[in-house]
């Protein structure tokens, strides 16, 4: 047999070896990794190496052969953009749909409900409870200058910008990552035609947020926002001071739940009882409504209200009304 005969033979031998493993390795790459269904949650921590998460995936036996799992990887260009998180998959997808997964980041999503009027420590200490955030690291990032200034925001803190919503949030967001999703919420529902709104009142974005948060504290039943909105925004026009019991609250360290007069008195940079105008900034994050009311407060003339302990209060437009509501709601009401 001539050479040029063998070179044929060894050249279809190799043909049809390629051709068997290429299939074979189409076979594997396309095949469920076990038809014996299993759910199966796997964490890939940030940093980690491609290794590292191969035998994650291994230890969690959703790999059956590792080589033919690094070629179709490589192939695949997947190893430098695998993302991190925490991934639901399951045995019966197949390896290339496994390291579609894990480059596309379809990460395992919570939804955590985040109330309006949640101040910045509640919405931290929650994530943490949850296992999102480390409660003390997201309270020092939300006042971080460089991430503020990243996020177009001129105040101290994030706080009144982290939008309270139910948010589907994952574990490998982080917690400059929340803060950031928070916050480019809020941008969403604070539209242009809102802030054009605010400088029609002559108000900053932040000085609206910062009333929005004393309107969304103060609270009262649904439908009276833009009336406690109206005696801010009368009170401010006269010079007079906002005297709400919130900010005072919050200007003290460790409230422990009893707002006593000494409290009134006490001199802080929150204490509307003591400085004329808004506080230097938000005192928690306020919903759409409250934003809503403090941009378009009540045509009256209101310059008071006091609770009626049942969820509404009672407003008046001069002092002796007001102080005969006080007699009849709350003064009559204790003894």
């Amino acid at each position: 047999m001539n050479a040029a005969r063998w070179i044929k033979i060894i050249a279809v031998i190799c043909v049809a070896v390629t051709s068997l493993l290429c299939m074979i390795f189409s076979n594997y790459t396309n095949s469920p990794i076990d038809f014996k269904y299993r759910e199966v949650t796997v964490e890939i921590p940030r940093g980690s190496t491609f290794s590292a998460t191969v035998d994650m995936l291994g230890g969690a036996e959703l790999i059956r052969y590792k080589r033919e799992f690094y070629l179709l990887a490589l192939l695949m260009d997947a190893p430098e953009h695998i993302k991190p998180g925490e991934y639901d998959l399951s045995s019966s997808i197949t390896p290339v749909a496994v390291l579609n997964k894990l480059v596309q980041g379809k990460v395992k999503g919570y939804r955590v409900f985040i109330p309006e009027g949640f101040t910045l420590s509640q919405i931290a200490s929650r994530l943490e409870n949850q296992g999102f955030a480390d409660r003390e690291t997201f309270i020092s990032l939300a006042s971080n200058s460089r991430l503020l200034s990243s996020l177009g925001i001129e105040g101290e803190s994030a706080e009144g910008y982290l939008f309270p919503d139910t948010h589907t949030l994952n574990k490998s967001m982080g917690e400059e990552g929340i803060i950031r999703f928070m916050v480019r919420q809020f941008r969403k529902v604070m539209t242009p035609d809102m802030l054009k709104r605010a400088n029609e009142l002559n108000l900053t974005e932040g000085e609206v947020v910062t009333l929005a948060s004393i309107i969304e504290k103060e609270g009262g039943s649904k439908g009276e926002g833009p009336l406690v909105s109206a005696v801010f925004h009368n009170r401010l026009k006269k010079g007079m001071r906002l005297q709400s019991d919130p900010t005072v609250i919050y200007g003290i360290k460790d409230f422990d739940g009893n707002l006593r007069r000494s409290d009134l008195r006490e001199k802080t940079p929150y204490n509307t009882y003591r400085i004329k105008g808004l506080p230097p900034g938000p005192i928690c994050n306020p919903g759409m409504e409250a934003i809503k009311a403090a941009l378009y407060p009540a045509p009256v003339d209101f310059l008071y209200f006091v609770s009626k302990n049942n969820g509404s209060h009672q407003f008046s437009s001069n002092l002796k009304d007001h102080n005969a509501a006080v007699l009849t709601y709350q003064i009559k009401r204790r003894k």
